[in-house]
């Protein structure tokens, strides 16, 4: 192996995805300022404890950037408390748990069947904290938590947390319903916003801090367009219970080029994220109802198939599916649903997409439906390098991201390979 071969992989990487259409609704694409933080001496450096109170020299700039970071995260979010330095939502959560719970405490969570992330099993960390896993009660037909039965679970088993938010989110959780319970049996309410934190920023989909969490999770990169990180909000009096369990707990150097990332692009969606995340909705919305239309089992038609960024196909052999449409160069995961045989989650029926990416491109509805017929075509039999040569044709439109400062700024530039 030689570095040409690492950099000619990387090089071709770039090609493919500038003639593709991705649609993994855990993905998205940063601003060319973004881009150019991520690029610098911050991804060299240490910077372990707090700011101001730190185990390093040589960290007065890297000070202000994650001071800055912070200050915009609490206005953006309207929050009590933040913590920018996990890095990933996945140690977000390993956190909050460590902070909130003991060995052997109840954590109700979805099940993966059920648009539960893995990180809310035993399989991951729930089970690292050793955590005994309740599970909500889930309605299939509406794709969301079966509230009453909710409510009636929480007082039965008494969980020491009730987690909210999932990998497959398409309409909001019921926060509010579960508070009384919540208290009445000592439980902590937690919302993994992950997938959902960028339309949470644009005041689009629903406010968990105002609604009664005490502890937000998310990660950076979904639907808020930022570096690959995590981030955790909290009530101040959970705010040193949070700090510790992030720091010494488990967090030592936090990625400081990816805070710099981040404080950028906290910038930018308090500048566009209303408009942002209003589009992304409507871009998923509209590609559910193109789909539908186009004869496929699109769930939940009557909710107008969603409130987010996802939309959830049930296509049967959902493995073969999401080979044929990468083909093509449209790119989708396949995907568990309820009805699944929950042993088998490598050969599930579902296939899920998400419009965030190609929203921050500049797609709108009118593109969206371009995305149904190409999808259609593959699903319907035609063959994928077929489809492939007008999928390349399509994307030459949108090789520049929206919704951010770049194109006034003419210094930050795409690293040259």
């Amino acid at each position: 192996m030689r570095v040409e071969d690492v950099t000619r992989s990387v090089r071709e990487h770039h090609k493919w995805f500038s003639e593709s259409l991705p649609l993994i609704a855990s993905e998205n694409i940063t601003s060319p300022a973004v881009r150019q933080l991520l690029a610098s001496d911050f991804g060299h450096r240490y910077a372990e404890g707090k700011v101001g109170q730190r185990y390093y020299q040589g960290v007065k700039y890297i000070d202000q950037v994650e001071q800055d970071a912070i200050d915009l995260a609490l206005k953006l979010f309207k929050a009590e408390h933040v913590n920018v330095q996990p890095v990933s939502g996945v140690n977000a959560n390993i956190a909050a748990f460590f902070a909130l719970s003991n060995r052997n405490d109840a954590l109700m969570a979805l099940d993966t069947s059920h648009g539960g992330h893995i990180s809310h099993g035993t399989k991951s960390v729930a089970g690292i904290r050793h955590l005994r896993i309740v599970k909500h009660p889930f309605d299939s037909e509406e794709m969301n938590i079966d509230t009453d039965a909710m409510i009636a679970t929480i007082y039965e088993k008494k969980p020491k947390i009730i987690l909210f938010g999932a990998s497959v989110f398409l309409f909001p959780h019921p926060i509010r319903d579960a508070r009384d319970a919540a208290r009445e049996v000592g439980a902590a309410i937690v919302y993994d916003s992950a997938h959902v934190l960028g339309l949470i920023a644009g005041e689009q989909f629903q406010d968990p801090l105002r609604e009664g969490v005490d502890v937000m999770t998310g990660s950076t990169h979904k639907t808020f367009p930022g570096p690959q990180h995590g981030i955790i909000f909290s009530t101040k009096a959970l705010a040193d219970a949070i700090d510790e369990a992030v720091f010494p707990g488990t967090v030592s150097n936090h990625h400081l080029h990816h805070v710099a990332g981040l404080a950028v692009t906290l910038v930018e969606m308090l500048e566009f994220g209303k408009a942002y995340a209003q589009q992304t909705i409507k871009n998923a919305k509209t590609l559910g109802a193109a789909l539908y239309n186009s004869g496929f089992n699109v769930l939940c038609p009557k909710k107008d198939f969603t409130e987010s960024h996802q939309i959830v196909m049930d296509v049967g052999r959902a493995s073969a599916m999401a080979l044929a449409l990468e083909k093509a160069n449209i790119i989708t995961n396949k995907n568990l649903l309820p009805w699944d045989d929950h042993n088998a989650p490598e050969n599930p029926s579902g296939l899920r997409f998400g419009t965030q990416e190609l929203t921050r491109l500049g797609m709108k509805e009118a593109q969206m439906r371009v995305v149904a017929k190409l999808i259609t075509r593959v699903l319907n039999g035609e063959a994928p390098e077929k489809v492939k040569k007008d999928v390349v044709e399509f994307k030459k439109d949108y090789q520049e991201v929206e919704y951010c400062f770049s194109h006034e700024l003419g210094a930050y530039q795409f690293p040259a390979w």
